[in-house]
């Protein structure tokens, strides 16, 4: 039998409860089919820039192709589809009402990559601190100061920040955003380690990753439930009617018993 969904957060809309790691990715890959539909739906990382329309503006966002040809891992340095599906989320949610703590709201977004995500919180007038490695920030640093301008009521920043490693923010943030974050199983303890000390009581966690690799999916929301996350998926009917595809999945997470490390 179903349950009724739930709200979870600061977004106002319903969400499906996870109740495991296992059940959760069986449903998914089980429902929506993801290696059956076609990848980079909305992404086009072909592209010295991506252009795209958000917030009443016409967004260019500086990739490197080569870049990422070049590298394995290197993720940041084109546009992912889980980046325009979440970016887009936030402007479909802050236009419905369904997520007004946007506005004026401390935001932190993990693993930010060419900052699309990071430009339109900004745009919504969110104070984003825009986060990734340090070889990656020089590509975020110059689309966020193209992209975002003094006068659009939100901000955006950018930090250098290697998960796992210590970073707090004092008071914690509203928002904490990532996409496509969910990438390796080597990865999995270190991000949830950062989500741990970034998320208080009041901190909703808006995740969207691409559907790849079930057992990635299926180890990070274990992980992320044993240290005390309350998860739930945001299903395609919440989502921009435009940018909606199966090899994406849409997560809140909120956590229920937040423990910072506080170093005096």
């Amino acid at each position: 039998m179903d349950e009724a969904p739930v709200v979870m957060g600061a977004y106002g809309g319903p969400a499906r409860r996870v109740e495991s790691g296992a059940s959760e990715t069986m449903l998914l890959w089980g429902l929506l089919q993801p290696a059956s539909h076609r990848q980079n739906a909305f992404a086009r990382q072909g592209l010295p820039t991506f252009p795209i329309d958000a917030c009443g503006r016409r967004l260019s966002l500086h990739q490197q192709p080569s870049s990422f040809r070049g590298a394995s891992g290197v993720t940041g340095a084109v546009v992912w589809d889980s980046g325009v599906v979440l970016a887009k989320f936030l402007e479909h949610a802050a236009d419905s009402g369904l997520l007004p703590v946007l506005r004026g709201a401390r935001a932190v977004d993990l693993g930010a990559g060419c900052g699309l995500v990071s430009v339109v919180a900004a745009l919504l007038g969110a104070r984003v601190v825009a986060t990734d490695l340090p070889d990656r920030v020089r590509l975020l640093r110059k689309n966020l100061e193209e992209n975002v301008g003094d006068g659009d009521g939100g901000s955006a920043t950018v930090a250098e920040l290697v998960w796992g490693d210590e970073y707090e923010l004092d008071p914690a943030p509203e928002l904490v955003l990532g996409s496509d974050v969910v990438y390796s199983e080597e990865a999995v303890g270190d991000l949830v380690a950062t989500l741990t000390r970034l998320a208080g009581p009041g901190t909703t966690v808006l995740l969207a990753g691409e559907l790849r690799a079930d057992v990635v999916v299926e180890c990070f929301l274990e992980a992320a439930m044993a240290a005390g996350f309350e998860i739930g998926c945001v299903e395609q009917d919440q989502w921009h009617p435009d940018f909606r595809t199966n090899r994406v999945a849409v997560f809140i997470l909120v956590n229920k018993t937040p423990h910072r490390h506080r170093h005096t």
